[in-house]
């Protein structure tokens, strides 16, 4: 046999390695190839985990307050429960089931503080009745009860909010230090919250009042300018002695302050686009006797189409127990105008005309479009600001005269912006929602909703639109908006009602009252009366 060199079978076994690779590096590239669907793991972007974090935070500290954060506190003879909500607009919600709500802008944050009434307590309220001498410390009592009630919420809902941000964490990443994280940004989140609550805090939020449900047929007495503020201490003893009473608790609307003739207060219903809805009648002869109101003004669009054969509809306006100032809108014909001007009790103003009615001194233009069909004629921007300007000339010239206006009434409020500067306040509607405005010049413009709830068009939205109208409360010497209640009842086939009460900025706690005579004609100049 031949023998083998040496030095050719050490090649032939480097070849051999180069051809069959070691077999650990075999495995490794084998098992690849046997599975080429394994890809690196993609990590999130820091922004997305941060809002996940976040999104874990709000769901578990909502959680947290529905299932924990709650107090039942005894308020006075009352058993009540305090409950924090999340909410986008904040403000203190008092539920009296089942007369209704309560709602006060008491703070802007993103909780709401909720405060139900469970009933009252019987031992208390009998010792009440039987101590009347109790009577007298009973508002500090319910003031510490309520300071109690609060610190033992606040103290809960951290508690709630940190525990339920903290389980809801570790449920979802499983990891004790990122739940821990969860839990402390919740802590820092509520406690923003609160610093956010305490520096917008607003004691005089009880001032202006929303009332829901049967309770909106109980506001409160309006007096002079000042005795809304001065006076509020009648209020809370009234309060105070209404919740000793418990036969009497759900007869609330017969039991607190009813509306009474104040010889200080001038009363005006305002009303627009009834747009031939017959149930508007009803409901404005219910609002002028629950509030005695003196005169209805009516900015207009009360037809839908302006017909001779609407006519009839118009014919309860002398029984509804008020004068009645009105002006025509642009669903209003001239028609409709001269049978308006013939019923008994309506007072028809055009062209700047004024008339002295029920103390205040009235003037209005009706609108010079009609457009019973909705369209859009041309030049109708114009023709409105030149309707506008013919009413603030008559205006100048009836204070030249000695016998200024006191309210104006122009239907659109596109003619009523023209007015600004010569009178101090102007009413219109047409837009159908309701508006309150200071305009550049002084003159305030209040623009009413549809007290007809749209008439044939309510239901045309994916909601049937409100029935609105307002209570202006004039002061009877300076003639002057001391208050407004926004009156707003659930449109077609609801059964909704609410009364939100608003006050000027210089009727507020410490305001400065407005000069009551001034020289020059500006908006503020306080009318002397005239014929």
């Amino acid at each position: 046999m031949a023998r083998v060199p040496a030095a050719v079978l050490n090649a032939r076994s480097i070849l051999n390695a180069l051809r069959k690779p070691p077999r650990a590096l075999a495995r490794h590239y084998g098992r690849r190839r046997s599975h080429p669907s394994v890809e690196l793991v993609h990590q999130p972007h820091p922004w997305a985990r941060a809002l996940g974090l976040v999104a874990v935070v709000l769901l578990g500290a909502w959680l947290g307050l529905l299932i924990v954060g709650n107090v039942r506190v005894p308020v006075g003879p009352m058993n009540t429960t305090m409950t924090l909500r999340p909410s986008l607009t904040g403000g203190t919600k008092i539920n009296i089931s089942p007369l209704g709500a309560l709602q006060l802008d008491s703070h802007q944050a993103p909780v709401r503080l909720d405060v139900n009434v469970d009933q009252l307590d019987p031992e208390r309220s009998q010792a009440l009745v039987d101590h009347p001498e109790r009577l007298s410390g009973l508002q500090d009592e319910v003031a510490a009860d309520v300071e109690h009630g609060t610190l033992d919420l606040a103290l809960r809902s951290c508690v709630a909010v940190v525990v339920g941000a903290t389980a809801l964490g570790l449920a979802v990443y499983r990891r004790p230090r990122r739940a821990l994280a969860a839990g402390g940004l919740a802590l820092t989140l509520l406690a923003a919250s609160g610093g956010t609550a305490y520096a917008t805090w607003n004691p005089e939020s009880v001032l202006e009042p929303k009332f829901s449900g049967l309770l909106s047929s109980a506001p409160s007495l309006v007096g002079n300018a000042r005795s809304i503020v001065t006076e509020f201490d009648v209020y809370q003893k009234e309060l105070a002695r209404l919740v000793t009473n418990v036969t009497k608790l759900y007869d609330v609307t017969s039991t607190l302050p009813a509306y009474r003739p104040d010889p200080t207060t001038i009363r005006v219903l305002h009303v627009s686009d009834i747009h031939l809805n017959p149930a508007s009648w009803k409901i404005i002869a219910s609002l002028v006797k629950q509030y005695k109101v003196d005169v209805i003004v009516d900015s207009g669009d009360t037809m839908d189409h302006g017909t001779a054969a609407e006519n009839g509809f118009l014919d309860p306006i002398p029984d509804l127990g008020a004068p009645y100032v009105w002006v025509r809108g642009n669903h209003d014909s001239l028609t409709t105008q001269r049978y308006m001007e013939g019923l008994k009790g309506v007072h028809v103003l055009d062209n700047g005309e004024a008339r002295t009615i029920a103390g205040l001194r009235f003037a209005g233009i009706g609108d010079p479009q009609f457009t019973p069909d909705r369209s859009t004629n041309p030049g109708a921007d114009e023709s409105q600001e030149a309707a506008g300007a013919r009413l603030a000339a008559a205006l100048r010239a009836q204070r030249a005269a000695g016998t200024p206006v006191d309210l104006a009434i122009a239907h659109e409020p596109s003619a009523a912006r023209e007015v600004d500067g010569e009178v101090p306040m102007i009413l219109s509607g047409h837009l159908h929602h309701q508006e309150m405005e200071v305009m550049e010049k002084g003159t305030r413009l209040r623009v009413e909703g549809s007290t007809g709830g749209s008439g044939l068009r309510a239901v045309e939205g994916k909601y049937p639109d409100p029935i609105e109208a307002s209570i202006l409360y004039m002061d009877r010497d300076t003639r002057r908006l001391q208050a407004w209640d926004e009156i707003k009842l659930g449109g077609l086939g609801l059964t909704t009602a609410e009364v939100s009460r608003h006050l000027p900025e210089d009727n507020q706690p410490g305001a400065t009252p407005s000069p009551t005579a001034p020289d020059t004609g500006s908006a503020t100049a306080s009318p002397t009366g005239g014929p």
